[in-house]
């Protein structure tokens, strides 16, 4: 695993967030996820994509939950929605295609397979030097030239495990809900690691409750802060 923190920033700063368990599942083994934190930290999650450029999710994602990644539980402007679909996986009729609230970057090495609508524009990058997915470092550097300087990465765990094991997460927001799922999908995947001092360290910046769900926001050093205020719990709770 790579730390590139050094040097001036030259591609958007990348928060990943994720909800899970206690034991560290953010989905149960058949997939299902929605949703393991409450109503109030939902309103949150719409406050961390209003307050990005963009947000991303993976195909894996796209197919599984068809989500809008829109902002729509709290006031304020709609990001750009980004999907990595290497294979062309996701279909004309998912929601992030139909739907016209903002734009939508699709992310593909395959031609689409049918005409997209024109709120949806189709980029083609290389493939990482594994061949298991997009050249991230390319697809950061699309996504400065489009004006990106604040990155929301949601999911799934392949694209939460390729950005952490390309040194590429500057925060981490975690939502921790009270439950025990067992077997399940991890939050994080394989990063390489075999010895305790190979762990990405981060430093915990704040620790907050809301409603019945633990927040956790964490960043490197030298990080910027969230470009949010964490919430309230009673207004929250309110």
């Amino acid at each position: 695993m790579r730390d590139r923190t050094e040097g001036p920033r030259t591609r958007p700063t990348v928060t990943v967030h994720f909800a899970q368990s206690i034991d560290g599942r953010i989905a149960t083994a058949t997939g299902d996820s929605r949703w393991i934190s409450g109503q109030e930290t939902l309103r949150f999650a719409h406050a961390l994509r209003a307050a990005a450029d963009a947000v991303l999710v993976g195909s894996g994602t796209a197919l599984a939950d068809d989500p809008r990644l829109t902002v729509r539980h709290v006031p304020g402007k709609q990001p750009l929605r980004v999907v990595l679909d290497t294979r062309g996986r996701v279909p004309p009729a998912a929601q992030l295609f139909r739907d016209a609230t903002t734009r939508t970057l699709h992310v593909t090495r395959q031609a689409p397979r049918a005409a997209l609508p024109p709120h949806v524009e189709c980029c083609s990058l290389p493939l990482s030097k594994s061949g298991e997915g997009i050249h991230l470092d390319a697809l950061l550097a699309a996504l400065a030239e489009r004006g990106t300087r604040e990155l929301l990465v949601e999911g799934g765990r392949g694209v939460i495990t390729s950005f952490l094991r390309e040194g590429l997460v500057d925060r981490l927001v975690v939502t921790v809900a009270p439950l025990v799922i067992g077997a399940g999908i991890e939050a994080v995947g394989d990063l390489g690691i075999r010895k305790l001092d190979q762990a990405l360290r981060l430093t915990l910046r704040r620790v907050l409750h809301v409603g019945g769900d633990v927040l956790l926001e964490l960043a490197r050093e030298g990080a910027p802060p969230l470009p949010l205020s964490l919430p309230d719990p009673a207004a929250v709770a309110s």
